[in-house]
Order: structure tokens, then C-alpha cells, then sequence
């Protein structure tokens, strides 16, 4: 039973997630393109706004990048200039220092949804479930670190990126670099795969919208104050 729960989790789960994702959001860009958005709440309360969001986009955007490239990276590309173990202490590092802006960031805005009732009354039950699922997903992220340093020969590392390098490029066997992993690290990967299984039902579709037309607009956008 544990192996057939972690071949459905680290082996046939990406696929489902990923491919939910990219056909769930062309649907919904396709079929109700105003949507695509996240409601601001900037005009019903700012005290704490500027500061959280700013945090946890910063954060949250250095982590993914942190992610992409550490787990994605073949680890002939780099060997030549840093050791396993040295890329295990700067992702551990890094991710310590990005997760905490994000995990900091994220405590604000969640405060503002749940304290402040002009805001609360305005927020949809998805918009609050992707904040908590986002929380918990950093929680994980953050407690991955003291494992990480039970090991510091970089082993644990070189083996999530071997799975996370044979889902992209299609590779059986994916599911057993994971097997001998520690609980934190499957519960990480499993929840992050859930983020992008609800990504398209969730605000978190702006994160794919580039606003390549602002720049090419024909004229600025006039804005009066009352008098």
C-alpha cells in the first residue's frame, strides 16, 4: 500500500496537477476572461497592505525562482563550481531568508482578511482557502530546512531534484528518488502539486497575466481629483 501511495503521489499526481493547471486555465482565460483578476482590497482598509503584500510577492517570487532553478538544474551544470552539499547550504540559506519575508507577508494579509471587517465581508471562501493552503505550504517549506541540515552532503537534495528532473522530461522511475525521503518533504511536494491542481479556480491566475498591452498603450491614463 505505501508504494503504491507513493508511486500515485511522486509518479501519476504531477501529471494530473500539471495538466489540470495549463488545460483548467485556458478554459477559464477562454470562458470567462473576467475573472482573471484578484480583487484589490486596498480601498476598504490599507494599514498593513503595502507592507504584507510586498513581503510575501517578493518572497514567495524568489522561492519559486529558488525552486526552478535548483531543482531543475542538472547537477553536472553546476558541479564544475559548487559542491552538492554547498548548493544544499545556499538553497537552505536563501530559502530561509525568502520564506521568512513570505511567511511574515503572508501573517499580515492574513490578519487583515480575518480581523478587519470591511475586508472579511468582501473575501470570497477561495481567496481565503488559497491564503491558509499558501501559509501551510510555507510552514512546510520552513521546517524542511532543520531537516535539511541533519544532512548536509547534499544528498537529499540531489534526489528531489533527480524527481523533479524525470517528471519534466517524462522519465519512469520518478517516484523512487522520493521513497526514502523524509514525511516534510513528500508533504511539501504532495501540497505544492495540490496549488497547482486549484490554480486555475483560484486568483492565483494573475500570476501568469503580463500586462504587455500597458506598454504598448497609445496614450496614459488620465486620473482627476475631485475638487
Amino acid at each position: 500500500m505505501a508504494e503504491y501511495m507513493n508511486t500515485f503521489f511522486f509518479g501519476i499526481y504531477p501529471y494530473i496537477a500539471i495538466l489540470t493547471m495549463i488545460v483548467g486555465s485556458v478554459l477559464r482565460y477562454d470562458q470567462d476572461p473576467y475573472s482573471w483578476k484578484a480583487d484589490s482590497s486596498q480601498l476598504l482598509h490599507r494599514k498593513g497592505l503595502r507592507v504584507g503584500s510586498n513581503l510575501f510577492h517578493v518572497g514567495i517570487l524568489l522561492l519559486f525562482a529558488g525552486h526552478f532553478v535548483g531543482l531543475l538544474t542538472p547537477h553536472w551544470a553546476y558541479e564544475p563550481f559548487i559542491t552538492a552539499g554547498q548548493k544544499q547550504i545556499l538553497a537552505m540559506t536563501a530559502g530561509g531568508i525568502f520564506g521568512s519575508m513570505a511567511f511574515i507577508g503572508m501573517t499580515i494579509l492574513i490578519w487583515r482578511r480575518t480581523t478587519q471587517d470591511r475586508v472579511r465581508a468582501t473575501t470570497k471562501f477561495m481567496d481565503m482557502a488559497i491564503l491558509l493552503i499558501l501559509f501551510v505550504q510555507l510552514v512546510l517549506g520552513l521546517l524542511t530546512i532543520p531537516q535539511s541540515a541533519k544532512h548536509l552532503d547534499g544528498s537529499s537534495m540531489i534526489a528531489l531534484a533527480e524527481w523533479a528532473q524525470h517528471i519534466v522530461t517524462f522519465r519512469g522511475g520518478a517516484a523512487e528518488f522520493i521513497t526514502e525521503e523524509a514525511l516534510v518533504f513528500k508533504l511539501h511536494i504532495v501540497l505544492g502539486l495540490t496549488i497547482f491542481l486549484i490554480f486555475p479556480f483560484t486568483r492565483l491566475v494573475h500570476m501568469v497575466s503580463a500586462p504587455y498591452k500597458y506598454i504598448l498603450r497609445s496614450g496614459y491614463q488620465i486620473v482627476r481629483k475631485r475638487g
